[in-house]
C-alpha cells in the first residue's frame, strides 16, 4: 500500500519527475581500467587528521542570472591504489548583494609528491583569504572594467601564495619546487549588470565555453615562460556554459571527440543539471584517463 497525503479536490502533487542517474556514462574506445566506484580510502594519520580528503566534494549555487555547479571528485587510479585526491576545490563569497564576489578555486598538487594533496589545500585556502581581503578594491575595479589594474593585482596575490608554498616546503624539510600546486580561479561578480567572468592561475588545466553548441577553448598560454601567470577575462552572453577544469578533465575533453560531444548535448543551450546530474556527468568515463577531475561550469541565463 502506498501512502499519500490528503490533497483538496482538484489539487495535484508538485512533484516533477526526477532525471535518473545510473551508473557512469562510457564513452571513447572501450571502458577504462579501473572500475567505476571508490575501493580503498587513503591510510590516516591519528595526529594528522585535518589533512584527509573526501573522495568527492560537490556544491552549487543560483544568483540572479548565475546557475553554478562545481566538483572535486577522485581519480579511477587513486579510488583503486587508495591514494588521497591530489585535487582541492574551494568555493566562496566575498561580501553581499549586487558588490559580493563569488570565488571558484581549485589546485591539483604535484603528482607523486606525498603531500600533493596538502599543498593543493594550502593554495586555494591561501588565494581565497588574499581575495576575501582584497574584495573591496577588486569590485572596484570590475565596475569600472578596468583589466590591467585586475591583472596585476591578482598576479601580485597569486605570486605571493607561491611564495607561501615554497615557505611551508622549506619548513617541511622539502626538495625546492616539490611542494607546490596547479591553481585555477574564477572570480564572479554578483552584480546582475555585470557580465564579466574573470579566470586566472597558474599552470596545467581548462578553460572552455559552450556557446551556439560549439566549444571553444579560451586557455591561453602564459605570458613569459619564466612568469606563467595566466589571465583571461571574458563577456557572457545569454545561453552561454563557461567551464573551468582541472587537467583531470581538460586533457580527456581535448583528447576525445565524443566526450566533448556529449558534454556539449548535456550542458548547451542553457541546459542546467542538478547536482547529481552534474556529478554524473562529470564522471563520464573515457579509457586512458584516469587522474582526479575537478570542474566548474557557470550558465548564464
Amino acid at each position: 500500500m502506498r501512502w499519500a497525503p490528503e490533497l483538496p479536490p482538484g489539487w495535484e502533487p508538485a512533484w516533477e519527475p526526477r532525471e535518473p542517474v545510473g551508473e557512469p556514462e562510457v564513452v571513447g574506445g572501450g571502458p577504462p581500467t579501473y572500475g567505476a566506484e571508490p575501493s580503498a580510502w587513503p591510510e590516516a594519520d591519528p595526529d594528522a587528521l585535518d589533512g584527509l580528503v573526501a573522495d568527492t566534494v560537490l556544491d552549487g549555487a543560483q544568483y540572479g542570472r548565475l546557475t553554478i555547479r562545481t566538483v572535486a571528485l577522485r581519480g579511477d587510479s587513486a579510488r583503486y591504489r587508495g591514494r588521497p585526491r591530489r585535487d582541492a576545490l574551494l568555493t566562496a563569497r566575498f561580501g553581499a548583494g549586487d558588490d559580493a564576489l563569488l570565488l571558484v578555486a581549485m589546485a591539483s598538487g604535484a603528482r607523486g609528491a606525498d603531500d600533493a594533496h596538502l599543498a593543493a589545500q594550502d593554495a586555494v585556502r591561501w588565494i581565497a583569504g588574499a581575495v576575501g581581503r582584497s574584495r573591496a578594491r577588486l569590485a572596484d575595479d570590475l565596475r569600472g572594467a578596468r583589466r590591467g589594474s585586475l591583472k596585476s593585482g591578482l598576479h601580485r596575490l597569486t605570486d605571493r601564495c607561491y611564495g607561501r608554498l615554497r615557505a611551508r616546503g622549506e619548513d617541511l624539510g622539502l626538495d625546492e619546487g616539490t611542494y607546490t600546486a596547479s591553481l585555477r580561479c574564477l572570480l564572479l561578480p554578483t552584480d546582475p549588470e555585470s557580465r564579466i567572468r574573470l579566470f586566472f592561475g597558474v599552470g596545467e588545466g581548462g578553460l572552455f565555453r559552450i556557446r551556439d553548441g560549439a566549444w571553444q577553448d579560451l586557455d591561453l598560454a602564459p605570458d613569459e615562460t619564466s612568469a606563467p601567470f595566466r589571465f583571461r577575462a571574458t563577456v557572457a552572453q545569454p545561453g552561454d556554459a563557461l567551464l573551468m577544469c582541472s587537467g583531470g578533465l581538460a586533457e580527456p575533453l581535448r583528447g576525445e571527440p565524443e566526450l566533448a560531444v556529449h558534454l556539449a548535448a548535456r550542458w548547451g543551450a542553457g541546459k542546467v543539471p542538478g547536482l547529481a546530474a552534474y556529478l554524473a556527468d562529470t564522471q563520464t568515463r573515457v579509457k586512458g584517463y584516469a587522474d582526479d577531475r575537478t570542474a566548474v561550469t557557470v550558465w548564464d541565463a
